[in-house]
């Protein structure tokens, strides 16, 4: 590590400045500030006793610091301090948690203008006043002086958390406002360390080409899925997670099976009927994401804004329903087959719609398995363990009819030992393992759900967590004496479990804190680096629309879409039914929280602002 610069505001004997000189190298320059002036510490004989031995030590020290306007205070060259600490801040005399609040959302935003990009800002707190779960107790919200959410208003997230230890800093002596006699209550007080979030910018989606067959076509990324599409987790330079396990997953099952991986695009959806999806999810296509491809003839180096680049690879993130041909003179189609120049096509939403393809390739080979990856997209309602993207393995096996049973047997086994295996490593410590893993047959009587059960997220309330399908097939018109098995598995879901990461948006993360935060070879349970993130809860009311109706699904895309996925909860309230005009409202409560960025209080109340403006013109609702 190279020299690092520390910033001190706030102090008030320099006690805290003297003990801290003592543990750094050289190598480290320290700058100690304080409110008061020199002359106002004149009086104070142990204030000046440390300001001596601060001077001998080298340190730099200023006077007159106003720690709410360092930008002001610090020349532009003299910024760019890789720590800041302030100790027990506070308005003084019987200043109310609202005043000492603002005094710490104008510290962290002042600390914005002069800290490194991945400086710290450590502030140590007494007992309770940072409100949160860290805090024993931990007092109720509105009574604290909501640290993170204040943080949050200079951009800068709740990154650790630990015991303020007056003994390993020998000569500290905490004093009270403006360096008075009456020091603090430290006792259970604790340091909290923030780091930089990434912006909070508003995303737009972005405009992407394909080419189908010799045609471009450009189209408008979902609003629900923005950042989330062609992000390569699965492409061979990447080190996510997801790859990882993805890897280790086939590897084993390799090791009992020849295996063969597919790595043709399935861009396009076979006809109507074709698929092979799940009996108990038959209605998945009712979920996919559909997006209309425009014809774009442009010169593709040209381009500019949203379209950067020709994105062929995103073809395997595709499926056709129907493409509209172009009509020759006649009224029949054109020979080449050419697209209409408007096209609506619906992003995948399972690798189960390719199975049909995958078994009528002429080098399909009965006996082995047969492995496809990659991102799928599904419309769902905001939930815990529910994703608009993920990524996906299918598992497909093709056998002689009369060895169906053994070889169907084979492979529950031995995908049961696997993930039994990999869900073991971060397992918390207590918790029993045995049947983890469940295959639930459902009412057909042949196909099945893998399960798992979710101990690393809650060790007091385990909870289910459906982590693929198992689906059985009858035999093809190829391939007439032969059955298929297709194993479907979430491979954000496993790697959630195995690494004990509880948010699956973190997955989709541009922070680089989460890549860095595994280490090749290894199995160690997640540590977030953005804790306590605030919630903010809204209500919402509104009158149906008899004529249109009200599409829930809907409901929560849009929302999603408005916040970025902010939201995490949308909870049904209530139904109102008018006496008089019998129109009926619905009421329901979002809650907004975020897993890897600062969101403030006035972000939300934007984002719910234009979440009323969208539901009025997509969903036909008024709200009231």
């Amino acid at each position: 590590m190279g020299p690092r610069r520390l910033l001190l505001v706030g102090e008030g004997n320099f006690s805290f400045a003297v003990a801290l000189s003592r543990t750094l190298d050289a190598s480290t320059s320290l700058t100690a500030t304080c409110l008061p002036g020199l002359v106002d510490l004149a009086r104070d004989p142990v204030a000046q006793e440390n300001l001596q031995r601060l001077r001998e030590r080298g340190a730099e020290v200023r006077f007159g610091v106003d720690c709410t306007r360092l930008a002001d205070t610090l020349e532009l060259h003299d910024r760019g301090f890789d720590r800041i600490y302030f100790n027990f801040p506070h308005c003084g005399r019987k200043a109310g948690v609202a005043k000492n609040r603002e005094l710490l959302a104008r510290f962290f935003q002042s600390c914005a203008d002069v800290l490194v990009e991945d400086g710290e800002v450590h502030v140590a707190l007494c007992r309770g006043q940072g409100g949160t779960p860290a805090d024993k107790p931990q007092r109720e919200w509105h009574n604290s002086w909501q640290v993170v959410a204040m943080a949050a208003l200079g951009g800068l997230i709740l990154s650790d958390v630990h015991p303020f230890s007056c003994e390993a800093l020998p000569g500290y002596k905490c004093t009270g406002y403006r360096s008075q006699d009456k020091s603090f209550h430290i006792e259970g007080a604790l340091n909290h360390v923030f780091t930089r979030s990434l912006p909070f910018e508003c995303s737009q989606p972005r405009i992407f080409r394909i080419k189908l067959g010799d045609q471009w076509f450009s189209f408008l990324e979902p609003e629900a899925l923005v950042g989330k599409l062609n992000r390569g987790f699965l492409e061979a330079p990447s080190c996510h997670p997801i790859k990882t396990i993805n890897e280790k997953l086939i590897a084993e099952l390799g090791k009992i099976f020849p295996l063969k991986r597919l790595k043709h695009s399935f861009p396009l959806l076979p006809q109507e009927g074709t698929s092979v999806l799940p009996s108990w999810n038959c209605d998945i296509l009712s979920t996919a994401f559909w997006i209309n491809l425009h014809e774009d003839n442009s010169n593709s180096e040209s381009l500019i804004g949203g379209r950067t680049q020709d994105m062929e690879d995103l073809l395997v993130s595709f499926s056709e329903l129907s493409l509209p041909k172009s009509l020759g003179r006649d009224g029949k189609e054109e020979a080449h087959g050419r697209i209409s120049g408007q096209a609506k096509v619906c992003l995948r939403p399972s690798l189960l719609v390719h199975v049909q393809a995958v078994i009528q390739a002429p080098d399909f080979l009965p006996g082995s398995l047969h492995v496809l990856s990659g991102p799928v997209f599904q419309k769902c309602r905001i939930l815990p363990f529910t994703m608009p993207a993920f990524h996906e393995t299918l598992l497909i096996l093709g056998f002689n009819q009369s060895l169906k049973e053994d070889y169907l047997q084979s492979l529950l086994d031995h995908l049961k030992n696997v993930l039994d295996t990999l869900l073991a490593q971060t397992m918390l410590e207590g918790c029993r393992l045995s049947n983890s893993v469940e295959f639930i047959l459902q009412p057909n009587g042949r196909d099945y759900m893998i399960c798992v059960k979710a101990y690393n997220f809650d060790p007091d309330c385990a909870q289910d967590l459906i982590i693929g399908s198992v689906t059985t097939s009858a035999t093809s018109i190829i391939h007439k004496d032969q059955c298929f098995v297709f194993v479907s598995m979430n491979l954000d879901l496993l790697a959630m479990l195995v690494w004990s990461i509880s948010d699956w948006r973190m997955l989709w993360t541009f922070d680089n804190r989460f890549l860095n935060s595994f280490v090749p070879g290894k199995v160690e349970p997640f540590k977030s680096y953005s804790l306590y993130p605030p919630c903010y809860v809204h209500d919402i009311s509104f009158w149906l629309d008899e004529k249109k109706g009200f599409d829930e699904l809907e409901f929560h895309t849009v929302a999603r879409a408005v916040s970025q996925d902010t939201v995490i909860s949308i909870r049904f309230l209530n139904c109102f039914q008018h006496p008089k005009t019998e129109q009926v409202s619905l009421c329901y409560r979002l809650t907004y929280q975020t897993c890897d960025k600062a969101l403030t209080k006035q972000q939300v109340t934007s984002m719910q602002s234009q979440f009323r403006k969208e539901i009025q013109q997509r969903l036909h609702v008024t709200p009231r």
